[in-house]
Parts: structure tokens; sequence; C-alpha cells
């Protein structure tokens, strides 16, 4: 079985990339997919570590990984696709790189938002940055 991980964010780009991954499953019957939607964790320091509790902290991830998911769930369910959902808190490129070694995926299929050169040189692009970090294929759709 050929494992792709399937990073999203909710963006136009990312679902081009679901729409790409669901192309490949229907050609190659046997691939599992897991949807990844990874998110900055906020730093607490000081007094807001103090007024804000865990479970605040708890429904702010919700509100921002639900969304970022829905609809490429309903993509992949619409299209009859089995896949495993996860949300991580950490830094995108470097969770993603990590997450397809730690579950054994065979490739990453991931949307760029294709800003060009001079873009991903000033501010850097997370579709690039896991290019480098991963140890495994990286597909990026455009």
């Amino acid at each position: 079985m050929i494992k792709l991980l399937l990073p999203v964010d909710g963006s136009d780009c990312s679902l081009r990339a679901v729409r790409h991954a669901i192309s490949l499953a229907k050609r190659c019957p046997g691939i599992s997919i897991r949807l990844l939607n990874v998110y900055y964790q906020p730093v607490r320091l000081g007094d807001v570590g103090i007024a804000v509790t865990d479970a605040q902290m708890k429904d702010v991830e919700r509100r921002q990984v639900d969304p970022a998911l829905a609809t490429a769930e309903r993509m992949l369910r619409e299209a009859g696709m089995p896949y495993e959902r996860e949300a991580r808190a950490g830094d995108p490129p470097m969770t993603i790189a990590m997450r397809a070694e730690e579950l054994g995926c065979d490739g990453i299929v991931m949307g760029t938002h294709g800003a060009g050169a001079l873009a991903n040189l000033t501010f850097g692009s997370v579709a690039m940055k896991v290019v480098h970090l991963s140890k495994v294929p990286v597909t990026l759709v455009k």
C-alpha cells in the first residue's frame, strides 16, 4: 500500500493538491491518504499564560483546524476515498517532513502558491522548505 501525506491549510492551493491526490488514488487503488493540518501554537508567556486556560487553547486550536480540514475531508468523502485526519502544532515545514517519515509515507502531495523565485528567496516557502527537509518524494501542485 502506498501512503501519501496530504498537508492542507484550507487554501485553494491545498485543495488543488487534494484533487490531485484523489486523481492519483483513483488511478492507483490501494493508496492511503493522511490529511495533516499543521498550525502554529501560540506561545503563552507571563500574564497571557495565566489568563488563557488549556480549555480555551483547545477551543482556539479546534476553531483553526476544523475549517482548514473541512473542505478537504468533504472532497475525499464525496470521491469515496478513505483517509485519516490529523492536526499538529509546530513549525509547518519541519512537522510535515517529520510526520511523513514517522508514518512511513511514500510521498507528500501538497499545494504551492507558486509565488516565484524572488518571493521564495525573500520570504521562503513552506512547500520549498518541505522539499529540502523531506526524505520522501514531494509532489507540488500549483
